[in-house]
């Protein structure tokens, strides 16, 4: 039964159900004939314990210390000699353990010595127990940190002191400082959350009180704590931990959230379904900040949250001070003046040096609370709403934390707690002003090489000064973003021009009605946004800007497959998603020359326009061999086989793919619209002089570039045979991009393999029909 990486496997935590029974006579200690009884399952199970180290049963079993019934986490994997561990002492070793009928449930027998009881080892039912190869436990305490160590689940923060709990904070700082700048990830929003998510799994019992992220980018150290800590070598790697919360991992992670403002709804619909459940003593915790409050879909369910006073929700609001960028508006900015925390100190002083009265001064000074802050700062929004308010709170003062959100559980109705934090606190080059600090896609070791080297164009650094570029040659140019200003490339227009930046918080659908009004005062706003997040605001600019007719350029980066950021995080929506939109026209560049052109059209446009890219780094510029109407021809080959209308991105694929099919002797003509919606007519009589038509996308093949196509030929009466690469109709999970790529079967081999099929089939007299690669 031994591990197959017996020695090199990870440690293997478990839970103490029951201790066995024992006695002690003049033999020694003896085990006795147990029945243990599996509580969620009914089920008995009778075993002959000395069966486990080939002693006769009621013999003298040596350096035996007891026998536990174990439910052990995850499906993990029990090895003779593991080393068992309770918090941070060493018990004993594992000699052997049979199976329970219910999952993942085991009767183990430990040895110890010198022999003791389980009352003298303090093994309980209900204990934290860990198994560890008998040289790992030293080596996770090197790689974790010796209290770290310990802690397999919320459960176990709770033994801790708070002198321990603030060691532990900086065991998980120095976690986190280590793997995320080397992995990639966001690091100054987690090292900003590490006493507040201590406190929380402190306070509430996860996963039966269940807690809530938004944005969830702040969830390293709750997965940390939740059991995951040796799994961080694997974050944002395929088949490792995701950047955000994911069900697969745990069941301590509710939602996979990666967009913002979303948690209040669904903590405000977990609540009434606990309500109506008849479950009243679970709890529904929603953590809320780092710009998320900017959204309205947020104060949508803190309105609905506050309505219900007997309906237990608590808001936890992290206020850092800053959004991703520095945002607009107050919905995260509720500390009070500089005066206001004054006079609140002063009291703080007065009552710690006055015995008994000052005590009674400090609470009528927090008595006076509503009417100080009345004094000092504007009405606060969530006692307006009628939400109670606590705080603010130190949330870097476990025990200031603990206190409070104690109170809010004890409250029985909604409650926001607001404590206060600094994002990247315990680093400091997080704690700076450097953006990227705050957002980190990829490894700071890459970031490091790159800034060393000569500098490189990026997509976005192109369509950055296009943008300042388009400002200067027109006034009524104007730039809206959704809180994200320097990840979309805006900085450098919002320095150039400030009085024609808006940033509108993480409230995309906002930005883009604020950008309808700018149109219809007679402005050209540039509307720009990460591509996964314009189905957001797909509503308004399907009414508010499309129909209307306005002049509004979307400008859509990380487009396409962006990998290691997880399910949510790529942009293979959005053409499907615009496809829809009557007199919206939208491009796809494959290079940076491209992105130029297309941007000055754009913004040039007497109606709306999105424009689309990826993200990274640009390869070299793909000139054109050709044009036919607005199409660029790409590639002719000797013979008119195949035509591969390739999209955006994937103009170098489909080129590659064009040579491999060359090889076989197949002609083929690669072209690419750039402008992909509405379909180019000259595209028509192209695909009629071809005997397959293939597209090549970034993009969900459902209602996507090659629908679109097939639907124009169709309409045409062209009934040439078309095939369809792009992105299945799934949820991919988070991978390195050409990783995800080659599991799709989107590269240039690939493609000449499934269109050579094509074709032999055709030639045989089958017709290829649409399809996936379709």
């Amino acid at each position: 039964m031994a591990h197959p990486e017996n020695g090199r496997k990870k440690s293997v935590d478990g839970t103490v159900v029951k201790v066995l029974k024992h006695r002690r006579d003049d033999r020694g200690m003896v085990l006795e004939e147990h029945r243990s009884r599996c509580v969620q399952q009914g089920e008995v199970h009778e075993l002959v314990t000395t069966d486990q180290v080939d002693t006769p049963p009621g013999g003298r079993v040596d350096r035996v210390g007891f026998l536990g019934f174990a439910e052990i986490a995850g499906a993990g994997v029990l090895d003779r000699g593991d080393e068992v561990w309770v918090g941070r002492e060493r018990i004993g070793t594992v000699l052997g353990w049979d199976a329970c009928h219910f999952p993942n449930h085991y009767n183990i027998l430990i040895a110890c010595d010198p022999p003791r009881t389980g009352p003298d080892v303090g093994l309980e039912p209900g204990a934290r127990i860990r198994f560890v190869p008998a040289a790992g436990h030293r080596a996770r305490e090197e790689e974790l940190g010796s209290l770290l160590a310990t802690v397999g689940s919320p459960r176990d923060l709770r033994r801790l002191d708070h002198d321990a709990l603030r060691v532990l904070a900086g065991e998980i700082r120095d976690l986190l400082v280590r793997k995320v700048p080397e992995k990639g990830g966001h690091l100054g929003s987690n090292l900003g959350v590490v006493e507040l998510s201590l406190a929380l799994h402190r306070v509430f019992e996860s996963p039966r009180d269940q807690i809530l992220w938004d944005i969830g980018h702040q969830t390293y150290a709750h997965k940390i704590l939740t059991g995951r800590a040796d799994r961080f070598d694997s974050l944002r790697r395929a088949g490792g931990l995701s950047g955000y919360p994911s069900q697969a991992e745990s069941v301590h992670d509710l939602v996979e959230n990666s967009h913002a403002s979303t948690a209040l709804s669904y903590a405000d619909g977990l609540a009434k379904a606990h309500q109506l459940n008849g479950e009243r003593d679970r709890k529904v915790v929603a953590v809320i900040g780092d710009g998320a409050l900017t959204g309205g879909m947020a104060w949508e369910a803190v309105n609905s949250i506050a309505a219900a006073k007997d309906r237990p929700v608590v808001i936890v609001l992290n206020d850092n001070g800053r959004s991703p960028a520095p945002g607009t508006g107050r919905g995260t900015r509720l500390r009070g003046s500089p005066a206001y925390e004054r006079f609140l100190e002063w009291g703080r002083i007065v009552a710690k040096r006055t015995p008994v009265p000052g005590g009674t001064l400090y609470e009528g000074l927090q008595g006076a609370r509503q009417q100080l802050r009345e004094v000092a700062v504007a009405q606060n929004p969530f006692e307006g709403l009628g939400l109670k308010y606590v705080g603010p709170v130190d949330g870097h003062d476990i025990p200031a934390l603990e206190k409070a959100l104690e109170q809010a559980r004890e409250h029985g109705g909604p409650v926001l707690v607001h404590t206060v934090t600094v994002k990247g606190a315990g680093h400091t080059p997080a704690e700076s002003d450097d953006p990227e600090r705050y957002r980190a896609r990829g490894s700071y070791a890459a970031r490091a090489r790159r800034e060393a080297a000569a500098p490189v164009r990026t997509w976005t650094s192109v369509f950055s000064e296009e943008l300042v570029a388009a400002g200067r040659r027109r006034r009524d140019v104007v730039a809206v973003t959704a809180g994200l200003m320097e990840q979309t490339g805006l900085a450098e227009f919002s320095r150039a021009f400030p009085e024609r930046t808006f940033d509108m918080g993480v409230a995309e659908q906002h930005a883009v009605t604020s950008a309808a009004g700018l149109a219809l005062g007679g402005l050209h706003p540039v509307v720009a946004m990460n591509a996964m997040s314009v189905n957001r605001a797909f509503d308004q600019a399907l009414l508010d800007v499309a129909l209307h007719r306005l002049p509004v350029t979307l400008v859509l980066d990380r487009a396409g497959v962006t990998g290691d950021d997880g399910a949510s995080r790529n942009g293979v929506w959005d053409m499907s998603i615009l496809q829809v939109v009557p007199g919206l026209r939208i491009a796809a560049p494959r290079d940076g020359r491209r992105l130029s052109e297309l941007f000055r059209e754009a913004v040039a446009a007497d109606g709306p326009t999105a424009v689309r890219f990826p993200d990274g780094e640009l390869d070299a510029d793909l000139d054109a061999v050709d044009t036919v109407g607005g199409i660029d021809v790409l590639h002719r080959g000797d013979g008119e086989d195949v035509l591969i209308v390739a999209v955006g991105s994937m103009a170098r694929t489909a080129l590659d793919a064009a040579a491999l099919l060359a090889g076989e002797g197949v002609g083929c003509t690669v072209v690419d619209p750039r402008w992909v919606k509405p379909v180019d007519p000259g595209l028509v009589p192209l695909a009629g002089r071809h005997r397959l038509v293939v597209t090549v996308e970034e993009n969900e093949l459902t209602g996507g570039v090659g629908s679109a196509v097939a639907q124009a030929l169709r309409a045409a009466g062209v009934d040439t045979p078309l095939r369809k690469f792009g992105i299945a109709q799934e949820f991919l999970e988070h991978a390195e991009r050409a990783e995800i790529l080659r599991k799709l079967s989107i590269t240039p081999s690939d493609i000449a393999l499934q269109v050579s099929a094509t074709l032999d089939r055709a030639g045989t007299g089958v017709r290829a029909t649409a399809g996936r690669a379709a």
